[in-house]
């Protein structure tokens, strides 16, 4: 490793305690989806004194702060989510959330953090940037709303390219993944509303059930899966809640069903609304039930960018060694990143957050026990800085 390499790492290890300090403050007064005022007040008040050029309210909640470098040259975006989930915390860290059944459970806090660094880091080289370093600290990741709104509002004007990453607590702290193509599958919402005919439940002939026609339209449709799409083509369909009736006796006069789509591929997601459509139509008339669906496409299949990835592993290999770096699995967990991704170029990885040992093991996102590592922060912050560095003294 060079010097300059070197350099990088010390600047992130410099902040180290600053970063930990600020993501456990987050931690400890997490916010929902849309609620982040709190969570963005505090990164406007770390990033005054830069020197940035700094928008506030961005797509609800949103900043974004400019960074423009001494000479001319394009404009890198760097992305972080600040939104915790609604969980109730279960970690016993010392810092636990105080927010009653909200918790930062897929540590956003902590991506937050290290946007936060990578602003510091490059605020200190602004005399070697060739170009603008774009900051983007995103509202609403967790409802697939954050970065549609961000873009709206004009978060991605005159951006060449845009990076983000994503900590992971079943990947040891200190390596890094990347993929190729399609790294996180597209997210869709299915809602379902059945109509049937209310009555007593020892008198079914003069009913029409509607929790039978749902029972039915649950099997139904995974057929979409199973018969309708290659088995080559990865895709989820999973209702995750019923609400139909109150009473033992009684045959409710309607069920309300809700579900989640995920995809592998643009081709496939394009095609999911009609298909589902259809089955749970046809299905709903033979139990002489009406349908109504609404089909909500959230977020799209997330694909890196391939000039993109190969330079985020070049620097990672110089800043980490090539051991540290794997290749990330294909996940059907979704990401609103890959709406940036649908606009410009660029590339999304995962960073290690888990234990050095049997990381496999540990709690997941979104888990009421879920613990990072914070020794990810500083690298994370140090990784971006040199991302964004690289490319704009190197932009072809």
């Amino acid at each position: 490793m060079s010097m300059a390499d070197r350099k990088w790492l010390d600047d992130g290890k410099r902040l180290e305690t600053e970063l930990v300090e600020f993501r456990r403050d987050l931690h400890r007064h997490p916010e929902l989806s849309l609620q982040e005022s709190r969570t963005a007040g505090k990164v406007a008040e770390a990033l005054s004194g830069l020197g940035l050029t700094i928008r506030t309210q961005v797509g609800g909640h949103g900043i974004v702060a400019d960074l423009v470098g001494e000479a001319p040259g394009p404009r890198i975006a760097l992305r972080a989510d600040m939104d915790a989930l609604p969980i109730e915390e279960e970690s016993g860290l010392p810092f636990s959330s105080e927010v009653p059944g909200v918790m930062h459970a897929c540590g956003h806090d902590a991506h937050t953090a290290i946007l936060l660094g990578a602003a510091h880091i490059l605020s200190a080289r602004r005399q070697s940037l060739k170009g603008t370093v774009r900051f983007l600290f995103q509202a609403a990741e967790e409802i697939n709303a954050g970065a549609k709104a961000m873009i709206a509002d004009g978060a991605l004007n005159g951006v060449d390219e845009i990076y983000g990453l994503h900590n992971l607590p079943t990947l040891s702290a200190g390596k890094v993944a990347t993929r190729y193509g399609s790294l996180m599958g597209s997210v869709d919402r299915l809602e379902i509303k059945l109509e049937g005919r209310g009555g007593h439940g020892a008198i079914p002939d003069q009913s029409i059930d509607p929790v039978v026609a749902a029972s039915a339209i649950v099997m139904g449709l995974q057929t979409a899966v199973s018969r309708e799409i290659s088995p080559f083509e990865p895709a989820v369909v999973t209702i995750g809640s019923i609400h139909a009736g109150e009473a033992n006796n009684v045959i409710p006069h309607r069920a309300i069903l809700t579900g989640t789509v995920r995809t592998f591929s643009p081709q496939v997601q394009s095609g999911m609304k009609e298909r589902l459509t259809r089955i749970i139509q046809q299905i709903s008339e033979a139990y002489r039930c009406r349908a109504t669906v609404n089909y909500i496409e959230q977020t799209p299949v997330l694909v890196s960018t391939d000039e993109c990835v190969s330079h985020v592993e070049q620097t990672t290999d110089r800043l980490i060694g090539r051991e540290n770096r794997v290749e990330a699995a294909p996940t059907m967990a979704g990401e609103d990143f890959s709406v940036y991704l649908n606009h410009v170029p660029g590339c999304f990885f995962w960073l290690g957050s888990g234990p050095a040992e049997n990381a496999e093991q540990a709690y997941g996102l979104h888990h009421p026990k879920f613990a990072i590592d914070e020794q990810c922060i500083a690298l994370g912050a140090s990784l971006l800085s040199a991302i964004a560095n690289d490319r704009l003294n190197g932009y072809k």
